[in-house]
């Protein structure tokens, strides 16, 4: 049995521009793996399955993938930490660690391109999964660039109560790009260009995609950075202390689940 972490994201930054042709749309994010995480189990199996987790979909299509590739079918075992469908990346990172599993279990494992590649097709976050550190991610998110960032802050996670947000496509469907996408994603290259301290990365472009009136109460709490990740609902806020995000998890706790976590390289 192969076993293995499988890592949250938050987007540090998201901007997002008008539909494509494909019908997805352009965005220019910042994804940082963080040390909350789901556990993954492979083994050999009759056919591909998952158990663990009821609500799965992505685990089960990579392990078919797997299976159309190579012929080799595996069952795997969910163990969820990570929210669903909090803008986190959970189910991405669950489907990207599954696929590095089985991969891992062939006797000639696939080669990383072939990899990104099945990746992508199960969605636009899953190939960041199979990289290490953070990662620049651009056309429709599987166009990935490695990026040197400071990794040497805390981040507090707050998952609002009674906050439930669309499927991640009603928000980019319900998304008006407008005018300026090639500007927004000027200014957020120009920022990383800068970054050599961790307070710089403040300065990075908030999410085009989502607001929440959390971000401020982790400003007032310390954090020299908040947002929301990806398309919500879920609120981070960076910080320089460990006590300082400690103490604000514990005064955000009454507006939802909170977590004090740190950002993580590989899952």
């Amino acid at each position: 049995m192969n076993r293995a972490s499988a890592t949250a994201k938050i987007n540090l930054a998201l901007v997002v521009g008008p539909r494509r042709e494909d019908g997805y749309h352009e965005v220019a994010t910042v994804l940082q793996r963080i040390d909350l995480a789901d556990r993954i189990e492979l083994e050999e199996a009759p056919e591909p399955s998952v158990t663990g987790f009821a609500g799965d979909t992505l685990v089960r299509r990579a392990l078919e993938a797997i299976a159309a590739e190579t012929g080799a079918s595996r069952r795997a075992r969910i163990e969820k930490r990570i929210p669903v469908a909090a803008g986190l990346g959970g189910g991405s990172s669950d489907a990207a660690t599954a696929l590095a599993l089985a991969s891992e279990s062939l006797h000639e494992p696939l080669g990383a391109d072939r990899l990104h590649e099945l990746a992508a097709e199960l969605g636009s976050d899953v190939p960041f999964f199979l990289t290490s550190g953070p990662q620049l991610a651009t056309g429709t998110g599987t166009d990935l660039e490695p990026l040197d960032l400071p990794q040497d802050y805390w981040v507090v996670l707050v998952l609002p109560d009674d906050v439930r947000k669309p499927s991640t496509a009603d928000v980019y469907e319900a998304f008006d790009a407008g005018d300026g996408f090639d500007e927004r994603r000027a200014a957020l290259l120009g920022s990383l260009a800068i970054v050599t301290r961790t307070v710089d990365l403040a300065a990075l472009p908030p999410n085009d995609l989502a607001t929440s009136p959390l971000a401020d109460e982790l400003y007032a709490a310390g954090a020299f950075r908040a947002d929301v990740s990806g398309a919500g609902p879920a609120v981070y806020g960076l910080f320089m202390h460990e006590q300082d995000a400690t103490a604000a998890a514990l005064r955000l706790r009454a507006h939802g689940k909170t977590w004090v976590t740190t950002p993580a390289w590989y899952g």
